[in-house]
């Protein structure tokens, strides 16, 4: 089928294709991303951005995509190293068009000498859960104040939260913030957090998983679809959610952050223009 998205000419393939075990189908994900795509896209400009790609379907093992792939089309920029930047509408199309379910991003734009913004990504370690993440979640936000920095919330879109806010230094400089933070916040609160990656020592307590500010990893951009047997969303929250428990790890499908947007409009839009 071929498509015009602002000018831009696609080819869409297997429709009707069930892309997750619930029935959602392709096209849906397309239009999904399509119409998602004016809040998506100021936190996805000029970032080098990697894919997972489930082209067998989000129960099926997908794969992670770094590099473009073969036949991008000539419209779609990429960094020096090779990597897709995703830069309007139509790129997302294109890339959902293959299965591009989940979209990450790096902490710095595409030349940056250094990263403009810091993650804490808080994984739990069950019996730990989304409580225990609301409530590392809000102490960072405090902790961030003190240090002139608004935060922002936001789920997984599976069993956890991020918290994002504004940097500015080196590449060294980010990774021993968060990681200084996340010590700080181990050694307050020994039997809740940990700063280690071990898995042994994960069980009851909040992951602060501070190596996401690594050069070499990305992670789940605001908005993106994650897989699993329904489709749901990084969403952004407001403090207010996260205070009250207004939420679960896997809260919003497409449909409802679509409507959130509309309602609420982008709660990201500050760290997003913060960053340009």
């Amino acid at each position: 089928m071929k498509v015009s998205v602002d000018s831009r000419e696609l080819s869409l393939s297997n429709l009707d294709k069930p892309l997750y075990p619930d029935g959602t189908t392709k096209a849906e994900v397309i239009d999904y991303y399509h119409r998602i795509a004016p809040v998506m896209l100021p936190h996805l400009a000029d970032r080098a951005l990697t894919r997972i790609r489930f082209p067998d379907g989000a129960d099926r093992p997908g794969f992670f995509e770094k590099n473009a792939p073969p036949k991008k089309p000539a419209w779609v920029p990429v960094s020096p190293d090779g990597l897709i930047i995703c830069q309007e509408p139509a790129t997302l199309v294109w890339l959902a068009n293959l299965a591009a379910l989940e979209l990450h991003t790096h902490q710095w734009k595409v030349g940056a000498p250094g990263p403009d913004r810091v993650v804490f990504d808080l994984d739990p370690g069950p019996p730990a859960g989304l409580d225990e993440c609301r409530a590392v979640a809000l102490a960072l936000r405090d902790r961030l104040a003190v240090d002139g920095r608004e935060a922002y919330p936001k789920t997984s879109g599976r069993k956890g939260m991020q918290v994002t806010s504004t940097f500015a230094g080196s590449f060294d400089d980010v990774m021993t913030y968060a990681r200084d933070i996340a010590a700080e916040f181990a050694a307050a609160a020994k039997d809740m957090v940990t700063d280690q990656m071990a898995k042994e020592l994960r069980p009851g307590k909040v992951f602060i998983d501070w190596s996401q500010n690594n050069q070499a990893k990305t992670t789940v951009c605001v908005y993106s679809l994650r897989a699993g047997p329904t489709p749901t969303v990084s969403a952004p929250l407001t403090w207010d959610e996260v205070a009250h428990a207004d939420f679960t790890a896997a809260s919003f499908d497409p449909a409802e952050v679509l409507d959130r947007v509309s309602r609420l409009g982008d709660l990201h839009a500050a760290l997003a223009s913060a960053l340009d």
